[in-house]
């Protein structure tokens, strides 16, 4: 069998929280893994992975004859006027292959209409020239299916691909703000049903007999279309781009999410990996554990030895117990513990929050604020799971890892992965001095910020 546990002890060390491990080769399970709050049967975002089954449904699209891949896109969108020659030149091709005009995503998150910024934002070179990675492209391509299919995305899909496939009813795309399936960063599912997709793609677009995607189109969606060697994100990207899809150069495709969401799918040994995570607390703890799943979870398959052989395609099918994935603890001593109760004040003006309501024990306590409207439970034995205000659901941890030093951290499991970091120091005088950090694409700034706080006088 292929041992977990130096995949999930070395992505603990970059700060990664594992949420769902699914291997499988010529689609019988090899190795399942699922966290206490996650695993591969439970809904979550999956981020840029979204691009990919955008991408299937245009090829989808194209294949009934709803679009050509050398159509421009701008002629699908007369409403939006007069635009530069090299957008009005851009075409469905170039957007699959991330060779649009645009040297980067042409929206702002809280500002305006994501649709209308690419067809506005100047260009900065013709299209079909440089590989430039655009989510607002995705975008735009998400928006065309619904234009031309007249309903959502995964609607359109679902009768299409989806349900034949078996995928989950839980599978939905978050919208932007022109009420459009965010088709570059917003799919939500099971991971489950993303090792579904790959198989898929491993199998030429067939599935039970049945033709799902066109075959020719499945080959040109995972072939290299854009150069992408001047990548700096780590060499598993820099072997190219096909629709949608990264191309490794040691093979195969490759889906790849913020935070960590991976599918992977090597024609070559029949295998899918596909790993759901949070490790955005590391700097470019993604790419990272892209590498360690790389190295822990694909290599072993290349030349494999012994115990794995038995799971070869035309072994006898495999049906493996999930493994536990350990959910990631601050380190803790009970020496280090002091304990702080009460109210405390921020000391200079301006510092977020302006109050902390503190409770904090050696095994168990709560750190929360009135101002901020917030409030962590912990226990140092175990994480805690929460509803942390209008970010959902979340799960705490904590330990007094320093003398003097309690570290608590709150990952949220919801429409939007995130985490939350505090260290909270003690000092000998009663004034806790507080630095937080906070990772997440829409995350309130003000976490990540360094103040101290004194106990009020006041009841």
């Amino acid at each position: 069998m292929l041992d977990l546990t130096p995949f999930v002890r070395e992505s603990a060390a970059l700060g990664a929280a594992l949420h769902a491990v699914e291997v499988t080769v010529a689609g019988d399970p090899v190795v399942v893994g699922a966290s206490p709050f996650t695993g591969p049967d439970v809904p979550q975002r999956q981020y840029s992975v979204s691009k990919t089954v955008t991408g299937i449904a245009v090829g989808l699209l194209a294949a009934e004859g709803g679009l050509r891949l050398e159509d421009g896109v701008s002629t699908y969108f007369p409403e939006q006027g007069e635009c530069h020659p090299w957008v009005a030149r851009t075409t469905v091709r170039d957007l699959l292959t991330m060779r649009g005009p645009h040297a980067s995503t042409t929206y702002k998150l809280s500002e305006g209409s994501w649709l209308s910024s690419w067809f506005t934002v100047p260009p900065t070179h013709p299209p079909g020239s440089l590989f430039t990675y655009d989510t607002s492209g995705s975008y735009v391509l998400a928006a065309l299916v619904e234009r031309l299919a007249g309903t959502t995305l995964a609607e359109y899909l679902r009768p299409r691909l989806l349900d034949p496939l078996g995928v989950s009813p839980d599978l939905r795309f978050l919208t932007g703000p022109d009420d459009v399936s965010h088709g570059g960063s917003g799919l939500v599912c099971r991971p489950h049903d993303l090792t579904l997709l790959a198989r898929l793609l491993l199998d030429d677009g067939v599935h039970d007999g049945a033709s799902l995607l066109p075959r020719e189109f499945v080959r040109e969606a995972t072939t290299a279309h854009a150069d992408t060697s001047a990548v700096t994100w780590g060499a598993p990207f820099r072997g190219g781009y096909g629709y949608q899809l990264w191309v490794p150069e040691r093979g195969g495709f490759l889906a790849f999410g913020l935070g960590g969401q991976i599918v992977h799918g090597l024609p070559e040994r029949d295998l899918t990996v596909v790993v759901t995570a949070d490790a955005q607390a590391c700097q470019s703890g993604d790419q990272r554990l892209l590498d360690l799943v790389l190295r822990h979870l694909v290599d072993p398959f290349l030349e494999p030895p012994a115990d794995i052989a038995p799971h070869l395609p035309g072994a006898p099918p495999h049906s493996p117990t999930p493994d536990a994935l350990a959910w990631p603890m601050p380190r803790h001593d009970d020496a280090h513990a002091v304990p702080a109760r009460g109210r405390h004040v921020a000391v200079a003006p301006g510092t977020w929050p302006h109050d902390l309501e503190l409770d904090l024990g050696a095994r168990a306590g709560v750190v929360a604020s009135r101002t901020g409207g917030w409030r962590l439970e912990y226990d140092v034995d175990a994480p805690r799971r929460q509803v942390l205000g209008s970010a959902g659901r979340s799960v705490v941890t904590a330990g007094w890892s320093a003398p003097r030093a309690l570290d608590v951290e709150c990952r949220v499991l919801d429409d939007e992965l995130a985490v939350v970091r505090l260290r909270l120091v003690v000092d000998v005088d009663g004034t806790v001095a507080v630095r937080g950090q906070g990772f997440g694409e829409t995350l309130d700034p003000r976490w990540s910020s360094v103040g101290a706080f004194s106990p009020s006088r006041s009841r």
